[in-house]
């Protein structure tokens, strides 16, 4: 295993590699951060080989990567970083390529940024975010790409030639949950989910809800890659949706998704964000709705910066029912995890796969 790197000097500005086979592209996310001193561009790629190069050469502090480019694309720059020389990466991937996103991802790539086909002054959202996600190195752990990433792709958790794992066969009779397990979880998570979805049994009799902070066009792609992964059917979910037992559903972007008894049943209810919401999807309002359930309800506080989920989970333990958190050693960005803890809602905290492992016992 590739030594882990050592923490960002602070005193120093953000070293970022910028590959995409577009000179136009290149050239509007370096403008991007010529006035913003805690960034340094310290070179450009064209294509994945060049950018392999500049790697090994630079030893940039974090990459931005376009998928699609001549002679190296970008999954074997990424099979081939990961492996000789591990360094956040962060996706910047059209709409149209929502499939290969997670693929990335699943791959090592840190997180993702939605873009235009073509990246200008006027994409000011998507410069914004790549912005965002770029600042956002300093707050990972410093030994999180050669341990969190790496262990969780020789974990077993995805096929071992990359493939999905499909489960087929007619959907079951509806029954109730005995349990509702409500997830939050923002950068690092989409990894995370796969993580778990792929542990849990085909005979779960839980339910299981995922706020996942992700922008609206990816979250249906997303859901139907969870669906994939294990036996729990899981789909993006729709207002009135019914909870049963082996069910998921993930949250729409830009929406709110909250548990709701109606006659009896529990249905999902999906809405428009509230002026008070300050993040979207919120992960406070879904689990702060399954506390209903009280010990039938379990929370599950991933990877991810911020603190959504903190006022949810004390919700949860304020009714009786269990909040796990996840521990620093397998949190991408400790952030939501850690929040959580220093709050005192916590009822475990646990790695990764031992959340798998608990998750599969319910």
């Amino acid at each position: 295993m590739p030594p882990a790197p050592t923490p960002l000097d602070p005193s120093r500005p953000i070293r970022l590699l910028v590959v995409d086979d577009s000179a136009y592209n290149r050239r509007s996310i370096a403008d991007v951060f010529a006035s913003n001193p805690a960034v340094e561009i310290v070179g450009k790629a064209g294509d994945g080989e060049e950018a392999l190069q500049l790697v090994m050469l630079l030893k940039p502090d974090v990459v931005t990567l376009d998928l699609e480019m001549p002679r190296m694309d970008g999954f074997t720059f990424l099979r081939i970083v990961m492996a000789k020389a591990p360094t956040p990466v962060i996706v910047v991937s059209s709409y149209a390529q929502r499939e290969n996103v997670f693929k990335a991802l699943e791959l090592g790539a840190l997180d993702f940024v939605a873009k235009p086909d073509r990246l200008g002054p006027e994409s000011t959202e998507a410069l914004s975010e790549i912005v965002q996600k770029v600042l956002l190195v300093r707050s990972l752990r410093p030994s999180f790409v050669a341990t969190a990433l790496i262990r969780r792709q020789a974990s077993g958790a995805f096929a071992s030639d990359g493939k999905a794992i499909t489960f087929d066969g007619p959907p079951a009779a509806y029954r109730a949950p005995r349990t509702v397990v409500a997830i939050a979880s923002s950068t690092g998570g989409p990894t995370a989910l796969l993580h778990l979805f792929g542990r849990l049994p085909a005979t779960s009799p839980a339910a299981f809800l995922v706020a996942q902070h992700m922008p609206d066009k990816f979250t249906r792609t997303f859901a139907e890659r969870l669906d994939k992964r294990g036996p729990v059917r899981t789909v993006e979910a729709t207002d009135g949706d019914l909870v049963g037992q082996g069910s998921g559903f993930v949250c729409p972007g830009r929406k709110c998704m909250e548990l709701a008894q109606q006659g009896g049943e529990l249905r999902v209810r999906v809405g428009s964000a509230a002026s008070n919401d300050r993040y979207v999807p919120s992960a406070d309002r879904l689990l702060k709705s399954a506390a209903v359930l009280g010990p039938r309800c379990v929370g599950v506080i991933l990877t991810g910066m911020g603190d959504d989920g903190v006022a949810g989970a004390r919700a949860i333990r304020d009714a009786g029912g269990i909040v796990i958190a996840e521990s620093q050693e397998t949190a991408v960005v400790n952030g939501m995890p850690g929040a959580a803890v220093r709050a005192g809602v916590a009822s475990e905290v646990l790695p990764l796969p031992a959340i798998g492992d608990y998750l599969a016992r319910l």
